[in-house]
């Protein structure tokens, strides 16, 4: 049972796969830091040495996860409402931050849920 950051990894899944069950630990990541202590990506946790799951657990332990990460990003989100940016404004809204339009995406974050013209009317029963 490999364990990191406070994580339990899934023993019957892929090295690569199972990393990203980390918050902070993506598929790209996952594989750049398996490449780089030469361990295959394709090894299951139950099948990592003690020296392997060691080193990994001291690579992977090197970068911002998990609740310090999450602290991190909403400080940042918080100064941006602080300084009233525009970014900021939009993450108080709920709205997309990065210049996406809002007409036909983001319906349901707005709460604005068009119907269409036929799925209020009622059929007319024959008799």
């Amino acid at each position: 049972m490999l364990r990191i950051a406070g994580i339990t990894v899934p023993d019957e899944k892929r090295l690569d796969i199972g990393l990203t069950t980390i918050y902070g630990v993506g598929r790209p990541r996952a594989q750049e830091v398996l490449a780089g202590l030469s361990i295959d990506g394709g090894k299951r946790p139950k099948d990592l040495t003690a020296k392997e799951e060691a080193a990994l657990r001291e690579t992977v332990e090197a970068f911002t996860l998990e609740g310090e990460l999450r602290r991190q990003i909403s400080a940042n989100v918080r100064r941006l409402k602080d300084i009233k940016s525009y970014r900021g404004s939009r993450h108080a809204k709920r709205l997309p931050a990065r210049g996406q339009g809002t007409k036909t995406n983001s319906r349901t974050v707005r709460g604005n849920v068009r119907k269409t013209m036929l799925s209020g009317r009622r059929k007319l029963e024959k008799t």
